[in-house]
């Protein structure tokens, strides 16, 4: 029974261990995704923030060549 009984935690405890080193390499993934995402976030808002400009430059030019035809 007792023999039973610590075979039976070991298969659990392999089977934790098991689950540990999973959960371990998944959030290493994960870390890895969100860094990335966290760039591809950064460069997006620099390219989002220089066509604004270039749209607010081409405005502003129109307006000039409206006003002075």
């Amino acid at each position: 029974m007792l023999e039973q009984n610590l075979k039976r935690l070991e298969v659990r405890v392999d089977d934790l261990i098991h689950i540990v080193a999973l959960l371990k390499e998944e959030n290493k993934s994960l870390r890895v995704k969100q860094e990335n995402l966290v760039s591809e976030r950064a460069e997006l808002i620099e390219k989002t923030e220089l066509a604004k400009s270039r749209v607010e430059a081409m405005i502003s030019r129109l307006k000039s060549m409206e006003a002075n035809p």
